[in-house]
């Protein structure tokens, strides 16, 4: 393990701490009273508090001393005097220990007393302090010059995705939208439970992944010796709880689908999917509009939020447009009657890429995303979808072609999805087979599954019902106004780090232009050399020197010349 000047000086620390006979990590609990947000919200002058946090800041001058502590609830300035910390003759714990062996990182509990400084700060003056943890990595903190300039700031994406833990510590907003992320699924949690809905688990791991039109991760059961796949939808298993005899279920459900990865996409999500008895999709428009009011509310403290360039309003009720009328609005092209041929040739027409896989629904299905739902901005219900494009909906009461069924746009993407959910065992049956006729045409997204048991569930017979799934972290990203998923979980997936081989040793230049590569990769030559800001000989050295050791590689496209990750 390569270590920097830094991080072998803190090492050397943690060495003498030991020495002087205390404990870098200890292991009695320490009696934490007082949190900084309670000291804010409940001042008291002269009150006795013990607090524990990281070290942020020092400000030492001789015997005395200002600093920053830390905590979950944010950080307040604590104060050290030397005679005040040390009373007696012994001077060590303040002249060696704090001053010259503790660092920014550090945590450390504290006991001392409220004062307001004569600037009128709320200040901690500390009268006992205890090293909980000795940090061995130096923090990413920005720095501001005298200027007021501020550099050397934590927001390389790549890193602070890898590095979660660091982005929480220097960069506070990044919490707050986590804390709305938990406030988002309270409110939701709480809005079903008072409507009488009972939450449930099901399966992730499952034999046949139903329930949703995706690729599925695969792995094998070795005690069972049986293929086994990580669900794609909690869609019927909640069904068979239907039947079971429950008139309202929900999950916050991990999923799981082996597809590409974007700014909107994460192989792994939570998806929310709700089924109530007796419902029907018109019923379950009314309920999501009030469900997303609400929980707005509960997150901002009002129904309208930011997002991008654009004012959403989350207060019902929301336009409701079929998807006839939308292709029709945007492309003047009526799918209405039309065979596939039909729509797969007026596709082609409009410049959408299609292929002979692609049956009656999925080529209705990139039409619409293709030219249409882009278009709508504040929350749109599109409504009673064309029967090949759901397979597990219940068919329109008054057009057999069509399906009771909406999607939530916002955005111009999609937030929810809900059916009157079909509850016919026989039809239901010759739709799994026409899906498994698709995926034999090579239709990647199309079931080769037919789940027996589910139909065996649905020929005991399940009431009326209608269902909704809700994509959680989508629905977060408009709250937080983050146009990218990775910014709304706490550990997006990324690709295998690549590190250097112990054996190679670097420069520091060449350490500091293979972390940029990492962050960039692939990235045009010359804008490498630009982000690095190196001199032209320094330059020419580091990137012949990552070249050499096999640690990057230059690629010749017609674009240029690119360097990535070897």
């Amino acid at each position: 393990m390569q270590l920097s000047e830094l991080e072998l000086i803190r090492r050397e620390k943690l060495t003498q701490i030991r020495a002087l006979g205390i404990d870098p990590y200890p292991a009695a609990l320490f009696p934490v009273d007082h949190l900084t947000s309670d000291i804010k919200a409940s001042y008291v002058e002269g009150k006795k508090v013990k607090m524990a946090g990281r070290l942020m800041s020092r400000r030492i001058q001789g015997k005395a001393s200002f600093a920053e502590l830390q905590d979950a609830e944010g950080r307040i300035q604590v104060y050290f005097n030397r005679d005040e910390l040390c009373p007696g003759a012994d001077k060590t714990l303040y002249n060696e220990v704090y001053k010259k062996l503790l660092d920014i990182g550090d945590f450390i509990g504290l006991e001392g007393t409220l004062f307001t400084t004569q600037v009128g700060e709320k200040t901690v003056l500390v009268d006992h302090l205890t090293l909980l943890s000795k940090s061995l990595k130096p923090l990413p903190l920005p720095k501001t010059d005298s200027e007021g300039q501020i550099h050397h700031e934590f927001n390389d994406s790549e890193l602070r995705y890898r590095q979660r833990y660091a982005d929480l510590i220097v960069n506070p907003n990044v919490k707050e939208v986590f804390i709305k992320r938990t406030k988002l699924f309270t409110a939701m949690r709480s809005f079903f439970n008072n409507n009488g809905y009972f939450e449930v688990e099901t399966p992730i791991l499952q034999s046949i992944p139903g329930g949703a039109a995706a690729r599925p991760f695969k792995t094998h059961h070795n005690s069972l010796d049986i293929p086994m796949y990580l669900r794609i939808a909690c869609e019927l298993y909640l069904k068979k709880l239907i039947v079971g005899g429950f008139d309202g279920v929900y999950e916050f459900a991990k999923t799981f689908r082996n597809e590409g990865m974007d700014r909107t996409h994460n192989p792994e999500f939570t998806m929310m999917e709700i089924y109530v008895a007796y419902k029907d999709y018109n019923w379950m428009m009314d309920f999501t509009e009030k469900l997303l009011e609400f929980c707005a509310t509960e997150v901002n403290g009002h129904s309208k939020t930011v997002f991008g360039d654009h004012e959403i309003d989350f207060k019902a009720p929301y336009a409701r447009v079929t998807m006839t009328e939308s292709i029709r609005q945007f492309t003047g092209f009526d799918i209405s009657d039309k065979t596939e041929d039909q729509i797969r040739a007026a596709a082609r027409d409009m410049g959408i890429e299609v292929d002979q896989s692609m049956g009656k629904g999925k080529l209705i299905d990139e039409i619409f995303g293709e030219k249409c739902e882009a278009n709508y901005i504040q929350p749109t219900f599109i409504i009673d979808y064309p029967k090949e494009m759901s397979p597990l909906t219940k068919v329109h009461r008054s057009n057999p072609d069509l399906t009771e069924r909406f999607e939530l746009i916002i955005c111009g993407k999609e937030l929810a999805n809900a059916y009157s959910e079909l509850n016919d065992p026989i039809e239901q049956r010759e739709r799994f087979e026409d899906q498994v006729k698709l995926a034999g045409r090579g239709d990647d997204e199309a079931t080769e599954f037919i789940d027996q048991d589910f139909l065996r569930a649905l020929e005991y017979g399940m009431p009326p019902t209608s269902g909704m799934g809700i994509g959680m972290d989508r629905l977060i990203m408009f709250l937080t106004n983050n146009a990218s998923i990775q910014e709304v979980l706490f550990f997006p997936q990324m690709r295998p780090e690549r590190q250097i081989a112990p054996d190679i040793e670097l420069t520091q230049d060449e350490k500091d232009l293979f972390e940029i590569l990492k962050s960039n990769a692939p990235i045009d030559l010359n804008e490498l050399k630009a982000l690095s800001c190196l001199s032209n000989k320094k330059w020419d050295k580091a990137i012949k020197s990552l070249t050499k050791h096999g640690v990057a590689k230059v690629n010749k496209t017609d674009e240029g010349l690119f360097i990535d990750v070897a």
